[in-house]
């Protein structure tokens, strides 16, 4: 069975290009595109898709009208798949998002659509419940928490930063290790480490823990 987007952009170029790149996948299909948000609210109540791939800043305003699409998703259909689409990192929205619940939900760079790979791995994941967010925002929500002096992120090595941005984006254990090449009882160790330093609760499962470490980056520490 095909996972059925909802594609939202005002860009005409970027809005064709990615529908055709959808397109190309045999387990995708594009089952309406939009230029702004009433068209993408209307296409939501038609077509109840999977996935919804929208752009954050569209018409009427050019705010963030992602995120009121993700928000009229969680209140009338909670079963889809939100992926937003941004050209910047700004933690304003990636805390709203995150405000809303982490299943289901992605953040990505506009940058990452030329990786074709990625876009529809992503859109697959946000399909299936997981979590995809950048590891540029990741970074920066980083970043954002060390300048405001959170003592557990400071304590965290090098490596565990790599680590955590991994699992962030979505990764198992052993999809860390072959990226940063290192085995996976070290990826495992520094997972410990992790969570030990920014005492959260450790989760077996994947999306649990992506969940507790981007909830932890984007607000307040539990």
């Amino acid at each position: 069975m095909s996972i059925r987007v909802v594609l939202a952009e005002d860009s005409v170029l970027l809005r064709q290009g990615v529908a055709g790149l959808i397109r190309n996948e045999t387990d995708l299909e594009v089952v309406a595109s939009c230029a702004d948000l009433p068209e993408l609210l209307t296409a939501i109540g038609d077509h109840r898709p999977d996935v919804v791939l929208t752009d954050i800043r569209m018409p009427p305003s050019r705010t963030d009208e992602g995120i009121q699409a993700a928000e009229h998703c969680r209140v009338n259909h909670p079963a889809i798949g939100v992926l937003l689409l941004s050209q910047y990192v700004d933690a304003r929205y990636v805390r709203a998002l995150l405000g809303q619940g982490t299943d289901g939900r992605g953040y990505l760079l506009k940058e990452r659509v030329a990786d074709v790979g990625e876009l529809v791995s992503a859109i697959r994941a946000v399909a299936g419940g997981g979590s995809v967010f950048d590891p540029k925002v990741v970074e920066a929500l980083v970043r954002g928490r060390d300048r405001r002096g959170n003592v557990g992120l400071a304590r965290l090595s090098t490596r565990e930063r790599e680590v955590l941005a991994e699992m962030a984006h979505g990764l198992n254990n052993a999809a860390i290790a072959d990226a940063l090449v290192i085995t996976q009882r070290a990826v495992e160790k520094h997972i410990n480490s992790i969570f030990a330093k920014l005492q959260l609760g450790q989760d077996g499962g994947l999306h649990p823990r992506v969940q507790a470490v981007l909830t932890y980056l984007a607000g307040d520490a539990p």
